[in-house]
Formats: C-alpha cells, sequence, structure tokens
C-alpha cells in the first residue's frame, strides 16, 4: 500500500520562494477523453496551511462516492480553490495543449488570488506561455505525492464527471453517464452507429466515427 500524499514538496518549495508565498497546486482531467471539455483544478496553499484532509489521494485511486465526499473537506481546507474547463471545440481549435493552458488560467481566474508559484503535474510546463512571471514547477506523479495536487485533481474529476453526467441527457446514445467521454466499448460502438456529436473533439481521430462524405 502506497503512502499517502503530504505537502512536504509544497512546503519545501514555498520556504525557498518567500514565507508569505503562496502556491498553486494544479491538476487536469480529461486530456484523453473523446468528448466533453479538459478540466483543471487548482488548490493555493500556503506555509500556514495544515496538513490535508485523511483520504486526500490521486483521484484515480479513490472510489466516485470518496471523491464526493471530500470535495467539500477540501474546499474547507484550502487557501482558495476552483476549477477551470476548455470545451471541446476550444480542444479542436487550440490543441489539447493549448486547452489545458486556457482552462487552467480559467481556474486561477475563478480563485481570486495571484499565486507565487505554481506546482503542475506532470513534466511539460504547458503553463509556460500563459503565466508569466509566476514560477511554476512540474513534478512527475505530483498527484500521488503531493497532497494539494492530489486535492487539486479530485476537484477536476469531480466537476468534469458531474457535467459528463449532465450532457448525457442531452446526447443518451453514447454512455457518458458511466464513461464519461473516454472510448469505452459502448461509446465506440455508439460512435460508430450514429456518427459524432457536437461535444466530441472532431479533429481527433475518433475510433468507430464514420469518415465523413
Amino acid at each position: 500500500m502506497t503512502s499517502a500524499p503530504t505537502l512536504r514538496r509544497e512546503r519545501q518549495i514555498l520556504r525557498e520562494v518567500a514565507p508569505t508565498a503562496t502556491l498553486a497546486a494544479i491538476d487536469e482531467v480529461g486530456r484523453g477523453a473523446l468528448a466533453g471539455p479538459v478540466a483543471v483544478g487548482v488548490v493555493l496553499v500556503d506555509l500556514q496551511t495544515s496538513a490535508a484532509p485523511r483520504g486526500v489521494r490521486d483521484s484515480k485511486a479513490c472510489r466516485p462516492q470518496e471523491r464526493r465526499q471530500l470535495v467539500p473537506r477540501i474546499r474547507a481546507w484550502a487557501r482558495c480553490c476552483g476549477v477551470g474547463m476548455a470545451s471541446s471545440r476550444e480542444i479542436d481549435e487550440a490543441g489539447i495543449v493549448g486547452a489545458l493552458a486556457i482552462a487552467a488560467v480559467r481556474a486561477l481566474n475563478s480563485v481570486g488570488e495571484r499565486p507565487d508559484v505554481v506546482l503542475l503535474d506532470g513534466s511539460h510546463n504547458w503553463l509556460r506561455r500563459s503565466c508569466p512571471g509566476i514560477r511554476v514547477e512540474t513534478l512527475v506523479s505530483g498527484d500521488a505525492t503531493c497532497a494539494a495536487v492530489a486535492a487539486a485533481s479530485i476537484l477536476a474529476k469531480v466537476a468534469r464527471d458531474d457535467l459528463m453526467e449532465r450532457l448525457a441527457g442531452e446526447h443518451p446514445a453514447y454512455g457518458w453517464e458511466t464513461n464519461r467521454g473516454y472510448a469505452a466499448p459502448e461509446h465506440v460502438a455508439a460512435l460508430a452507429e450514429h456518427g459524432p456529436s457536437p461535444l466530441h473533439r472532431l479533429s481527433w481521430r475518433l475510433p468507430g466515427a464514420r469518415a465523413s462524405a
């Protein structure tokens, strides 16, 4: 069993920046989906932030009900937090990396506070051009080791899952209420039968989709 993520890395970075600095932990959800938006969660912490609520870990390691129960606890614990999204149309227009940056800027704007440093899950600094003047640290598997990044992943996952469940009512053929827009067999079969919806990422090579005439 892996150990729970902590704020150790976040606090180390904050001490390097300044005693009063704030850090925004960022993680994304939905990068590999075939339909729907990409979502980016942001959680702000500082050196006074206490240990994360019990149970916070990478969203992929949580059961759906656990994630949902953690959301209000994360919102009460974090200095501030938010979620931003970029639509499938924006993904088609800007590419997935550009859309991630759009969603991240929206998430950061939603918290109403400019951080001094960002901790970004992964190895690629896709925020470099969108957040000039803000130091960005990247960390592979940050959502597994850093509590604030894990919390951001939970916020993004729950927000996107809730949206996909609502959108499933408008486009019932694709099973988004269970597959959340990812390439599950029933989703691929529905693409073959019905073709893509306006909420699919039409610039992608969608598996099962009929070729356009």
